[in-house]
């Protein structure tokens, strides 16, 4: 990370617009338009935003779940698929990004060509190789670079982008003296290149993204400033490039727009300026490609991912303060000389959109992956659709092939190779197997709903609710199962069990399974994931112990148990109290639902009450409430949280509670955090609640077990004209994170 960062927003948009915008807009956009006409660009337009505006958006969500650091696209697939398979995918990113900075500095040369042939024509001066152009520009760019680092840059870079726009305003204020005589939109020329290679040649222009996310590093806030820079550049990319195009179809013919490079430079207001709009297009991709490709060396050599201790130190190490990546600009500057000095912009450009596409297809699939995963622990504040991420893994894959089959084997087997390389000598990380483990929880768990069967995979770097529910009223109230399968619908697993009194017999084994298609009957018109199973016991204690001690189907035990009885009947709740000693020694956190004849209510407001005496389950209580918004019952409904202090710990309580909020990225307005005064009579603190959460939907209130000794189920009463209650005892506290 930069010490001494302080990058906005606004880098980010320009570096990304200005790549977007850039060379292949000025010097092969007529072409793709002359050989696949303008409904032939659109479509590569919108095909190539298939795979932007999903990589933009999964880009966004992925930095909004992870402080993001320096390496930006790096940072982000290390991080998420883990450092190995990162590198492999980091080490072709860098090339590409590298070899961005010959593409770029290779298109600058191109500008200067109407300098040449009036320099030529008028005074009779032989050619210049263009080459001589680019290899004097990248010599500059060097000494840049390597003395000033990435402020120069950005500061050069507000000026060429104000170049850049000023180009395009007087392009589209003009027109051509000879407008073609009729308007087709579909017309080509003949023998024209294939839809595929022209998309090949002009994909580069939609790798901007890749660019702006390269300072990461050096940004104040990078969770908020990648998400608005690159979806705000591709958005206006998509738009601009469309107007250009309509500008050329309307303004030449396919075979002046085919044959002329520069043929925008004809129909502008003022022509010279699309070569000085050129040059400072190439210029500032330039800039921004040699600002981001050294970052992405030093971050991958920080990681220690070459074989060599001293070669990982030497890429890793950047000026004091700055942190800027000397070594590593070094190295880019060496590659980047190499392929400016061979010239061919057609040849460059193939090699980096092999490279940009699949490291697209990396993003995408991250995305999708996560979204399959339904990890508690994954809470972005910016959310894509998963839909979204996999056409862009999709179309990004699929493309590699269809732009050049024998390139997209050869980068997928140096990325194979690479892999292996690094994992022979790096067995420390685990980062694609714990992001693959989530997608295999989620599989496993739809198969063991419908097997019923045992999985034996260790979830415990993350809690997640195991929860079982006994009850022998399940078809007088329905209110347990509805909250078990609120609880185990997304993000866990559910296990609603009836319990049958009586001895294990030929006729009581029968009447189970006759219970048993009345509970799978019951279920079936619900949104429902819950195992449904019974239990006969002689008495309800005796079935709680049975129960407590199984697997249960998620492959591990249980880890919270519900009871629940009606308010007008708290004696029915006396058995279950008499296992708290038990279930708390097993560690089982114990929910107890109190059913009113309000029922749930609306489904919309949920009222969590903290105070200090059960502090401890203030966690658990906010992470129930988040699990059970994530049921489409409650997918309008919101959370209040108030809480009971002493009044001299208000305020230092409320910045901890919206810290907490915060930090866990939890969908709770700071508006709905109430705090009430503390009144040492505990009957005004039910009064309180009483009054207070009356329009509730449902309220969650922790308990302490040791009270249950002295209170027994006088505990859970006194709240008098509310609706369903949920009281809530954590084993232990839980990590909100």
């Amino acid at each position: 990370m930069n010490k001494s960062k302080g990058f906005g927003t606004a880098p980010v948009f320009f570096t990304a617009i200005s790549t977007i915008l850039g060379a292949i807009l000025f010097l092969r956009f007529g072409y793709a338009v002359g050989h696949q006409g303008f409904i032939g660009v659109l479509g590569i337009i919108i095909l190539g935003h298939l795979v932007t505006i999903p990589t933009a958006m999964a880009v966004a969500e992925i930095a909004t779940n992870q402080k993001v650091q320096g390496g930006g696209a790096y940072f982000i697939i290390s991080r998420s698929f883990g450092l190995n398979i990162g590198a492999s995918i980091g080490i072709a990113l860098y090339l590409s990004q590298a070899i961005s900075v010959a593409f770029y500095v290779i298109a600058f040369s191109e500008a200067f060509m109407p300098l040449f042939d009036y320099l030529h024509y008028n005074f009779n001066i032989p050619y210049i190789d263009k080459r001589w152009v680019g290899l004097a520009l990248m010599t500059f760019l060097s000494i840049l670079m390597l003395t000033k680092g990435a402020n120069v840059g950005i500061k050069a870079l507000y000026i060429v982008v104000a170049i850049l726009f000023t180009s395009l305003l007087m392009f589209f204020a003009g027109k051509t003296s000879t407008p073609p005589e009729s308007i087709n939109f579909n017309l080509s020329i003949r023998n024209n290149d294939s839809f595929f290679y022209v998309f090949t040649i002009i994909f580069p222009a939609f790798t901007g993204l890749i660019a702006g996310l390269g300072l990461s590093g050096d940004l104040r806030n990078p969770s908020k400033s990648i998400p608005k820079g690159t979806l705000w550049a591709t958005f206006a990319g998509l738009i601009i490039y469309i107007l250009v195009g309509y500008k050329l179809v309307i303004s030449a013919t396919p075979e002046e727009l085919a044959a002329d490079p520069l043929i925008m430079e004809k129909i502008a207001l003022w022509g010279p300026i699309i070569p000085i709009g050129l040059a400072a297009a190439s210029l500032s991709s330039a800039l921004g490609s040699i600002m981001v490709a050294p970052r992405t060396l030093q971050a991958i050599g920080l990681d220690n991912s070459f074989p060599n201790k001293l070669l990982n130190g030497w890429l890793a190490k950047g000026k004091p303060v700055t942190n800027e990546p000397v070594n590593s600009g070094l190295i880019t500057i060496i590659v980047a000389y190499f392929f400016v000095s061979i010239g061919d912009i057609d040849f460059v450009a193939k090699i980096i959109a092999m490279f940009f596409m699949l490291t697209y297809g990396a993003i995408c699939t991250i995305s999708l992956m996560e979204h399959f995963a339904a990890d508690p622990a994954y809470r972005p504040t910016f959310r894509s659709r998963w839909y979204i991420s996999f056409l862009g893994a999709v179309a990004s894959f699929w493309l590699m092939f269809k732009m050049n089959a024998p390139y997209a084997i050869l980068s997928l087997v140096i990325m194979v190779l690479i892999y292996v390389m690094v994992s022979s000598y790096q067995s420390r990380d685990k980062g694609i197997e714990n992001l693959f483990r989530g997608v295999i929880f989620q599989l496993s768990r739809q198969l063991q709903l419908l097997a019923q069967r045992a999985d034996k995979e260790d979830l415990d770097k993350h809690w997640r609710p195991f929860t079982i529910c006994i009850s022998e009223d399940t078809f007088l109230r329905r209110s347990s199962f509805d909250m078990l399968r609120w609880i185990s619908y997304k993000y866990g697993f559910g296990t609603y069990i009836h319990y049958i009194k009586g001895f294990l017999s030929e006729k009581t084994n029968k009447d189970s399974k006759v219970v048993l298609d009345k509970l799978l009957n019951l279920a079936a018109g619900t949104k429902n994931r819950v195992y449904l199973d019974t239990i006969i016991s002689p008495s309800y204690t005796s079935a709680i112990a049975q129960v407590i001690q199984l697997s249960g189907i998620s492959g591990k035990g249980n880890n919270m148990i519900l009871f629940e009885f009606s308010q007008n009947q708290p004696e029915s709740l006396e058995d279950a109290l008499n296992t708290h000693d038990i279930l708390h020694s097993t560690g089982f956190d114990i929910c107890v639902l109190s059913t009113s004849y309000k029922g749930f209510g609306y489904h919309k407001q949920i009222h969590i009450w903290i105070t200090p005496s059960d502090y401890e389950n203030a966690n658990l209580m906010i992470l129930l409430g988040y699990i059970l918004m994530g049921h489409p019952d409650w997918k309008n409904g919101f959370i209040k949280i108030f809480a009971i202090y002493d009044a001299s710990e208000m305020e230092r309580k409320r910045d901890h509670i919206k810290e907490l909020i915060q930090e866990g990225r939890l969908p709770i307005s700071f508006k709905n955090i109430n705090l009430i005064p503390l009144n040492q009579d505990s009957s005004n603190v039910k009064e309180t609640i009483s009054n207070t959460s009356v329009d509730a939907d449902l309220t969650i209130i922790g308990f302490r077990g040791e009270k249950i000794k002295t209170e027994g189920n006088r505990l859970f009463t006194g709240y008098d004209n509310l609706g369903n209650i949920l009281f809530v005892s954590s084993n232990k506290e839980k990590e909100i994170k």
